[in-house]
């Protein structure tokens, strides 16, 4: 065999493996890195089991289904946000799945943005378990309002709530997972902390911080290899997020979380954020397509990738005034066409 023929064949797989990446990412629901750990990567069931988890925001959405799906692990788990009852009734559902006791579930309520908490709540966990092994940084809000209309308070809540509040626990916790020199930091951020979008300027700058930090802050752990900061920014997932979001003011909530059928099943995003934490991925993007797509534009043809954004905007800014979930439209097109 000729060495100009070994060199076509290999030009023809490099090129045929091309068209399988291509056509694999229009089928994805998560970025190519994660991608391949679901596929070669090391399992959830092999690398979290006996770990102590702190989850905030464990009353609902991905805090909640993320906390059933760690609770099969045989993990120890602690539950953190306001609503005590509603924790309580997570920690129910969490035994019912029989494979923990009821001493491995500490419900701790806690308000993010009272800071001055947080400190006792970090060593009230360390009563309870001696370590902490894995700090999920879920709880937060998000926002449906013009910038116009809306009072700056929405603002300072946001950035009380979302930013400084996982600030302030990530700095209570860190030194314990310094002193052990491993752990795992988890923050779940969004496709808004990677591209802004309409109705949420305040939610955006929110998580444009935290991608921000976070960054910083894996810089300045060069020498603590053993622990490991992750970000994890889904899409669209199905969740009371727009329900309980922020309006013009404070006070008030949108309280209607609309059609939920086109986002991502909150079981999938549970699943794929287990992986990237088994394989302490540093940054992992999980969503369905065209919102993927988007981010990938976004990230490496800005310009192309900002007038994308602005078609869109229209669109989602007039479904919200009809009342409609902002997003649903266009999103339902693509599924019609790509389905």
């Amino acid at each position: 065999m000729s060495w100009a023929l070994v060199l076509w064949l290999l030009e023809l797989c490099a090129l045929l493996l091309a068209l399988l990446l291509l056509l694999r990412f229009l089928r994805a629901d998560c970025d190519l890195t994660l991608m391949w750990a679901e596929w070669q990567g090391r399992r959830p069931e092999w690398e979290l089991t006996d770990m102590v988890v702190w989850v905030t925001g464990a009353s609902s959405g991905i805090g909640e289904e993320l906390v059933y799906q760690l609770s099969k692990l045989g993990v120890s788990l602690v539950l953190s946000a306001r609503r005590v009852h509603e924790l309580e009734r997570v920690k129910r559902r969490c035994l019912e799945n029989g494979n923990l006791k009821e001493k491995d579930i500490l419900v701790l309520p806690l308000d993010l943005t009272d800071r001055n908490s947080h400190e006792v709540a970090t060593k009230t966990v360390l009563q309870e378990f001696g370590k902490i092994d894995i700090l999920v940084n879920n709880g937060g809000r998000s926002q449906r309002s013009l910038f116009v209309e809306t009072s700056v308070d929405v603002f300072k809540e946001l950035m009380d709530l979302n930013y400084l509040g996982t600030v302030s626990l990530t700095k209570c916790v860190l030194p314990h997972m310094m002193e052990r020199k491993q752990g795992k930091i988890v923050t779940v951020n969004s496709f808004a902390g990677i591209m802004s979008v309409p109705l949420s300027s305040g939610y955006c700058a929110s998580k444009h911080a935290l991608r921000g930090f976070f960054n910083a802050l894996r810089t300045e752990l060069s020498d603590y290899p053993g622990i490991s900061i992750s970000t994890v920014c889904p899409g669209p997932v199905q969740s009371d997020i727009v329900k309980n979001a922020i309006t013009e003011e404070v006070t008030k909530m949108v309280g209607n979380e609309g059609d939920q059928s086109h986002k991502m099943a909150t079981s999938r995003c549970v699943q794929l954020m287990l992986i990237s934490m088994a394989n302490d991925l540093k940054e992992v993007w999980i969503g369905d397509h065209p919102y993927l797509l988007a981010a990938y534009i976004c990230q490496y043809m800005p310009t192309f990738g900002w007038w994308l954004v602005k078609k869109f905007s229209k669109q989602r800014i007039e479904n919200f005034k009809k009342g409609v979930d902002a997003d649903s439209s266009y999103f339902k097109v693509w599924k019609r066409k790509h389905d």
